[in-house]
């Protein structure tokens, strides 16, 4: 007696099938919780998290690998399919293990990078692992998305070559519509490997006329904040083609100069000592540092001393400058010393006839 067009033989061999799927998805669980408790409580007292990474990769793909196992072993009891029903099962079959294959390989790269990202590269001086890594993650796991349709479409008998040529076409048309992007992320990964500065410093761009405190390191972009509180946001790529200064290496400890001008004939060896002297009195300066007032210049109106000293930080070099400027101007006038300004000295030569012009032009300004 048939039901639903099936033999009680052929329900009986529905009814095993069943049956094998339900004792697979207890078999699953148990797996599961064979996991969780006793090898989760061995790896638990490992000086690592690595392998607590890779257990919670495998725990779900090891749950429906036993279920596609015991679903094939079911379709093969099943005698009363279709011929043709074989090679469908088979593509069947071999999609739902791809996707084991693939879910297995996506979970454990991600947790294989998080875990080297939060313990690994932390414990490294340089900032290079943690700000690489997810972005060679999210590339990792494109490609293996990639291989897996590869694979896939290999398969059911697509022309892959012809696939291939055309993500070569097309990623050639975008690296060319996006080059600006690729050179601002190129040079990125130069600046992070390099190190020619660390987030904190205070850096400047000689060419942009541009100078802050560096926020951030990114990929694309550098932010830095200027003393005027504003962030200035700019692209690797031309960072990577300036000359940049870092003023916070190799210390803060940063040395200040001022220029000044004293006038012709002044005594220069008592003019040094005057500023020298100034300026190894204030609190501000490094006293075990050199203080000096060199005399490098003829001025066409002056002497020219650049006086320089040491600071023990870069921050304050504005506020200093103000504080040096002010010391030599007092000392100098307390000395007696003048500070040169611009002068002009005009020689007239007249011929004898025009002598009598002149005065006569003279006079006439002095009424």
């Amino acid at each position: 007696m048939e039901f639903l067009g099936l033999s009680p033989g052929e329900w009986l061999e529905i009814g095993r099938a069943v049956l094998l799927l339900v004792v697979a998805a207890v078999v699953g669980r148990m797996a599961l919780w064979l996991l969780d408790r006793v090898f989760v409580r061995i790896i638990r007292h490992t000086p690592t998290s690595f392998d607590d990474s890779i257990l919670d990769a495998i725990r779900v793909p090891l749950f429906w690998f036993i279920m596609f196992i015991a679903l094939q072993v079911a379709l093969n009891r099943l005698s009363f399919l279709p011929p043709d029903w074989r090679e469908r099962r088979a593509d069947i079959l071999f999609v739902l293990h791809l996707l084991i294959v693939y879910m297995l390989a996506h979970k454990l790269i991600g947790n294989l990078m998080r875990w080297y990202q939060l313990e690994m590269a932390r414990r490294t001086a340089s900032p290079v692992d943690e700000q690489i890594i997810p972005f060679v993650r999210r590339v990792t796991l494109v490609g293996l998305a990639v291989v897996a349709l590869i694979v896939l479409l290999s398969h059911f008998g697509v022309n892959v070559s012809a696939l291939v040529t055309t993500l070569g076409i097309t990623s050639l048309a975008i690296a060319l519509a996006a080059q600006n992007t690729l050179s601002d992320t190129i040079s990125g990964f130069a600046i992070i490997a390099d190190r020619p500065f660390a987030i904190g410093d205070r850096i400047e761009i000689l060419e942009l006329d541009t100078w802050g405190d560096v926020l951030d390191i990114g990929l694309r972009s550098t932010r830095i904040l200027t003393r005027d509180n504003r962030t200035v946001v700019v692209p690797n790529s031309v960072i990577s083609k300036n000359l940049v200064v870092n003023h916070s290496q190799p210390n803060t400890v940063y040395r200040v100069q001022t220029h000044v001008g004293v006038a012709y004939g002044t005594d220069v060896d008592h003019a040094r000592r005057v500023m020298v002297e100034a300026i190894r009195a204030q609190d501000w300066v490094m006293q075990d540092k050199k203080i000096e007032a060199l005399f490098i210049e003829f001025g066409e109106s002056a002497l020219i001393f650049r006086v320089r000293c040491w600071i023990e930080h870069y921050v304050e070099t504005r506020r200093i400058l103000d504080k040096m400027n002010s010391c030599l101007y007092r000392a100098l006038n307390e000395a007696g010393i003048e500070i040169a300004f611009p002068t002009r000295v005009l020689y007239h030569r007249l011929a004898p006839e025009d002598g009598n012009g002149l005065v006569a032009v003279l006079r006439e300004q002095d009424r």
